[in-house]
């Protein structure tokens, strides 16, 4: 009987689909991500759930939506008693791993945009003692020198490494591992020492932390180590690996800061591409021009053309790290004998504007360079370098691994499985719903924006709720999305055929867990 397959799923953090060699970037070198895509099937087409971290990543384990699932936007929690694939693959006898950064849950003691925690711990919830249903992971546990032994199985996973936050400064176990191992950790992180460098791009730091104790080298090595302590093993894994980069701050470290050079890029979507920007865009273009500044360090912003060139070299630096850390994975599988019998996954939670109209970071202006994202699929029996254009969504990732795996998901799951397209056939989808929540108003909005997308080969149709305007742009004539349009005379059959169909895909967003166990 042939044993199940492995699973080894690779992701980053803010990274967009077409930043990799085999997505065709002009510059940037990833040869060990591209064999990847040698071995397996590139998905031209892969959306986010939605384009914020914490409520896609929970999507990608629960295979529903952010409005379903609970973690609408950024500092919610997955409650505890949330099902996730690896649930079922951990019920299964899968040995379960999650290695760097999970953020199901917040990890500081930050308020939100416009709270004081002390009025959000007085208001009573719809639901009671829903504040109580989640794991106790607070930064505090890592302070001491034993390392925090995270209560397990921690949304399924057997085993964890955690890795919190961005950069240099990451929090966690790597934390811990970082003050044993360097020590003269407080002075590496003083910002004090900073390297010299001419960059102006805000949030540019070129970090003294060497490689070897940097987080991407410190996931690097502890993947390695699960890898090789799973070669003797009868039970089949499933190893999660995620790297906090390339998200900002910008701080590739050692010989990876000037790996390359701005000169190298070029800022080729600026905000003058764009004929008609949305009262978003022209508030970000205000604010640039008028020297405003971000809401937080994670706000969306506009830049001037070399410090997005800065952004864009730091953020290749980076990915170079990720690319040789991922090739020294792939050979350790290999050498361990395992890598016939293991399904590689790559992909990213959500995408960054990088340059596109000026803009940098995320938001709420779902275009394609933060909502498209990589997805490669490596099988041991499937077909070797091709490529798919079946539209896909990280809601279905959970359904196609369990597929893979020879298991049906729980209940309430929202996702499809698209095992098909990985053997070359058609996906299951003909549209895709992306979903976004802001925690706080900003980008010129007076509430928290909620916005909704349906994304079609053809078109993407996207609106703001209680905002007179919307965008709609036609992705087979203008895949850049330089003209919106919403007020076009000559779309409004189109336009209207598109409401329809979000409306359907809002209507579906209900619980079906828990199922009638009655007829009434």
């Amino acid at each position: 009987m042939k044993k199940r397959p492995n699973f080894l799923f690779l992701i980053t953090d803010q990274q967009r689909a077409d930043w990799l060699g085999c997505y065709g970037h002009p510059v940037l070198k990833t040869p060990n991500i591209d064999s990847i895509a040698a071995r397996g099937t590139r998905f031209d087409n892969f959306h986010t759930a939605s384009p914020v971290c914490m409520p896609n990543r929970a999507s990608l384990l629960t295979g529903r939506y952010p409005s379903v699932h609970g973690l609408r936007y950024n500092g919610c929690v997955l409650p505890e008693n949330a099902s996730t694939f690896v649930d079922v693959l951990a019920d299964a006898g899968y040995h379960t791993a999650a290695i760097g950064k999970s953020h199901l849950q917040p990890f500081t003691g930050i308020a939100p945009m416009g709270k004081d925690l002390k009025d959000i711990a007085a208001t009573p919830e719809a639901w009671k003692d829903t504040r109580l249903a989640q794991y106790e992971e607070e930064p505090e546990h890592y302070q001491g020198e034993d390392r925090y032994d995270i209560k397990t199985p921690y949304y399924g996973y057997q085993h964890v490494d955690m890795v919190t936050s961005h950069g240099d400064r990451c929090g966690g176990h790597y934390q811990q591992w970082f003050r044993e191992n360097a020590k003269d950790w407080e002075a590496l992180t003083d910002p004090a020492n900073e390297l010299p460098h001419n960059y102006s791009c805000p949030q540019a730091y070129r970090t003294p932390i060497p490689e070897e104790l940097y987080p991407t080298g410190y996931i690097r090595d502890r993947a390695i180590d699960y890898v090789q302590a799973r070669a003797d093993q009868d039970e089949p894994f499933f190893a999660f690996v995620s790297f906090p980069d390339p998200h900002h701050p910008f701080n590739p470290p050692g010989k990876y800061w000037d790996m390359y050079s701005p000169d190298d890029f070029e800022v080729s979507l600026p905000f003058q591409a764009h004929k008609n920007p949305t009262p978003p865009m022209r508030w970000l273009h205000d604010q640039w021009k008028n020297g405003g500044d971000q809401a937080t360090p994670q706000t969306a912003m506009m830049l001037g053309e070399q410090q997005i060139k800065e952004a864009m070299a730091l953020s290749a630096g980076m990915m170079a790290f990720i690319d040789d850390a991922i090739g020294d994975i792939l050979n350790s599988l290999e050498e361990s004998g395992q890598l016939d019998n293991t399904v590689i996954c790559y992909n990213s939670d959500h995408g960054d504007y990088l340059g596109d109209f000026n803009m940098m970071l995320k938001g709420a202006l779902p275009f394609r360079s933060i909502t498209r994202v990589p997805f490669i699929w490596s099988d041991p029996d499937g077909p070797s370098e091709t490529s798919s254009d079946a539209l896909c969504s990280t809601v279905d990732l959970a359904a196609t691994i369990l597929d893979r795996a020879g298991l049906k998901p729980f209940n309430g799951n929202q996702g499809q499985s698209f095992l098909p397209a990985t053997q070359g056939a058609e996906g299951p989808r003909s549209e895709a719903l992306v979903e976004y929540n802001d925690g706080g108003n900003r980008l010129g909005f007076d509430l928290p924006a909620r916005v909704r997308s349906l994304v079609t080969p053809e078109w993407r149709y996207t609106i703001y709720r209680d905002q007179a305007w919307g965008e709609l742009y036609d992705l087979t004539n203008d895949p850049n999305e330089t003209e919106n349009l919403w007020d076009s005379p000559n779309h409004q059959s189109v336009r209207a055929q598109l409401s329809e169909r979000l409306v359907h895909h809002l209507i579906a967003q209900m619980d079906e867990s828990p199922q009638a166990d009655r007829l009434a």
